[in-house]
């Protein structure tokens, strides 16, 4: 590999930013491929390559694309997904395990010391501090989901309002449809309108289920949903 390519690649990586490498096969040149901006590297790509490869890294998938005269090899490397949990409550906890089960990088943020422990979160990334100070060492990204779960404006707002100056590909609130309208007023005041449709609340496909676990699994559900629907 070449050297250049080597280092954009590992700094890609440690900012987590998704990348695919395409490898022409029968002389080895390669370039770097990204969604939104220009390649890096020697292989110059057709436009249906190009595509091609790209909707490959859009679905996190590796493999080869073959053409009238040259086989490539895509290997695309997207981060980790993840899921900030706002509020160590009882749908958190079967939050967290759910969707660590299917995969994700799961942390949950709460400034009170009474509700975040270890007890309650056994081998899950506990973060007790307020969600604006944990969020920008977290730094949301298009990888990331985000769920507020504390009724409290004072814990659920500001990590509503770093979601919505991110790239989170999911954003759910929990809370009645009058609570919601409330909270609307007051992310509208602060100059967020033309963000709230982000918002999924209240949070999770209506399953009917009211008690934490099926709550748990309406919200997973609505995160998964999200997730593959960008997909296309």
């Amino acid at each position: 590999m070449n050297t250049a390519i080597f280092a954009r690649l590992f700094q890609d990586r440690e900012n987590k930013h998704p990348v695919a490498l395409v490898t022409r096969l029968r002389d080895g040149l390669q370039t770097l491929l990204y969604q939104n901006r220009e390649p890096f590297g020697q292989l110059v790509l057709t436009a249906e390559q190009s595509q091609q490869a790209k909707d490959m890294l859009h679905s996190g998938r590796s493999g080869k694309i073959a053409g009238p005269e040259d086989e490539l090899f895509v290997r695309s490397y997207v981060p980790d997904y993840r899921l900030l949990i706002v509020g160590a409550v009882h749908i958190a906890q079967k939050l967290a395990i759910l969707a660590m089960e299917v995969g994700y990088q799961v942390s949950v943020i709460d400034p009170r010391r009474a509700f975040a422990t270890t007890e309650r979160f056994p081998g899950v990334d506990l973060l007790c501090e307020w969600p604006d100070e944990a969020f920008e060492r977290l730094q949301p990204d298009s990888q990331t989901a985000v769920v507020t779960l504390t009724h409290d404006p004072k814990i659920d707002d500001p990590a509503i309002i770093e979601a919505l100056n991110s790239d989170a590909f999911y954003i759910g609130c929990l809370g009645s449809t009058r609570t919601h309208a409330k909270r609307v007023e007051r992310l509208t005041e602060l100059g967020l309108a033309g963000q709230l449709d982000r918002i999924c609340a209240p949070v999770g496909i209506n399953l009917g289920g009211r008690s934490p676990a099926e709550v748990a699994v309406a919200t997973l559900a609505q995160i998964i949903q999200a997730r593959y629907a960008r997909k296309g």
